[in-house]
């Protein structure tokens, strides 16, 4: 496995919801705001251990998120659950495909728990036809229950949570955990995030919502893991301006944004 001293970077694929920031027809100052930090694609993240990369989350941004780093070979796409907004890019992994065609064919490989893969398999039965037409996405789906599993060496924890009643999955890569649409989380999956140095997760808004983590439902796990540093994503225009809302946040807290990197 790749030591836990290898460098991990995390980058802000996306930071926002199901709807992204502008919400279309919204004129409200975040939606309408200059500064780029209000703009939110819908939530994904690249994690890059060593010389691997991780894709997590592949929804309908996915395409323009992948132009705008540059990417064109990926060692994994992880799945936190099959929601569209985390699911629906993934007929764009075609281009990951056939990047170094003719002499190779990539195939992406998906991980994701039974009832995400499942969802996959429905939601893009063509790519897994028995005569599949020309063309379609190159992928092998994999599955993991509740304990760690390995990707070419990287040992990554999966961390289970409650999205409403949508079961939502977490991933801890070394001292660097990604957590995004939960709204609760049990104790015994608190404890695996115990030492943990990063933790990023979701916090949709000030305000209580049913089924994702208020920013203050958010700062109690943040207490509880006690990191030394903790980025929410997920974000709404409801969050109010970038550069208002962060400063409503304790040190060592801040508002992610599109684009940000971190390194661990």
């Amino acid at each position: 496995m790749e030591p836990l001293t290898t460098s991990i970077q995390l980058t802000f694929l996306g930071t926002g919801t199901s709807q992204g920031v502008p919400v279309i027809g919204c004129d409200c100052a975040v939606c309408c705001s200059p500064d780029a930090r209000d703009r939110r694609l819908r939530t994904s993240a690249m994690v890059e251990v060593g010389t691997k990369r991780f894709i997590i989350d592949a929804g309908p941004d996915f395409r323009e998120q992948m132009l705008r780093e540059g990417v064109s070979h990926i060692t994994a796409i992880l799945l936190t659950h099959k929601h569209k907004d985390h699911i629906g890019g993934l007929d764009d992994v075609r281009a990951l495909n056939f990047v170094d065609y003719p002499d190779e064919i990539h195939t992406v490989h998906i991980y994701g728990t039974h009832d995400t893969c499942d969802c996959v398999r429905k939601d893009y039965d063509y790519a897994f036809a028995e005569n599949p037409y020309r063309g379609v996405p190159q992928i092998e789906l994999h599955e993991f229950g509740a304990e760690p599993f390995e990707i070419e060496g990287v040992e990554i924890i999966p961390i289970s949570g409650e999205h409403s009643r949508f079961e939502v999955t977490g991933f801890r890569f070394g001292r660097l955990a990604y957590l995004t649409d939960f709204k609760s989380i049990a104790e015994e999956e608190l404890q695996k995030l115990q030492g943990v140095e990063v933790l990023v997760i979701n916090a949709l808004r000030f305000e209580p919502h049913d089924s994702h983590l208020s920013v203050n439902e958010a700062l109690e796990v943040v207490e509880r893991v006690a990191p030394k540093r903790a980025y929410f994503t997920h974000m709404s225009h409801d969050i109010g301006l970038h550069c208002v809302a962060n400063l409503r946040l304790p040190e060592g807290v801040e508002f992610a944004y599109d684009g940000l990197k971190i390194r661990v």
